[in-house]
């Protein structure tokens, strides 16, 4: 399934309407898939404090062993922090990303948004638009 810039930009508010009630104090987007969107929510939301983690699972449509993070910000003690990926596939990335971000830094909330998720992930977004049912191929990934 193709999801073109049209589709994204049109769909975004009802992200946000969503995620506006949790009122993030930093968003952190997993790059690369969420970085497109981090951005977007930034922008639309007003929050300039924007960062992001790198997460490797994948290495081009091949699923890796483990779960390797990099780059983890300085989060300090951000009271709400909004974690941005495009899909949560099997879960295994974001169950790493919280597990580290939990022990890092215990005293912040963290909720995740995505626009996709699969049903039979290990978690669960907090706020999503779609259920994944196929192989997506994102506007930001393709020519």
């Amino acid at each position: 399934m193709k999801y073109n810039y049209e589709k994204f930009v049109g769909e975004l508010d009802y992200l946000i309407k969503k995620i506006i009630p949790y009122k993030p104090d930093i968003i952190l987007s997993v790059a690369r898939g969420g970085v497109t969107l981090g951005h977007f929510i930034s922008v639309k939301m007003g929050i300039r404090e924007l960062f992001s983690l790198n997460s490797i699972h994948y290495d081009d449509k091949k699923k890796l062993n483990n779960v390797l993070l990099k780059n983890i910000p300085e989060l300090g003690a951000k009271k709400n922090v909004l974690i941005v990926d495009d899909i949560i596939d099997s879960g295994e990335s974001m169950a790493e990303i919280l597990k580290v971000l939990n022990e890092k830094y215990p005293q912040n909330s963290y909720k995740v948004a995505t626009i996709f998720y699969k049903k039979d992930a290990l978690i669960k977004p907090d706020f999503s638009l779609h259920e994944a049912k196929e192989w997506i191929e994102f506007f930001w990934e393709v020519d």
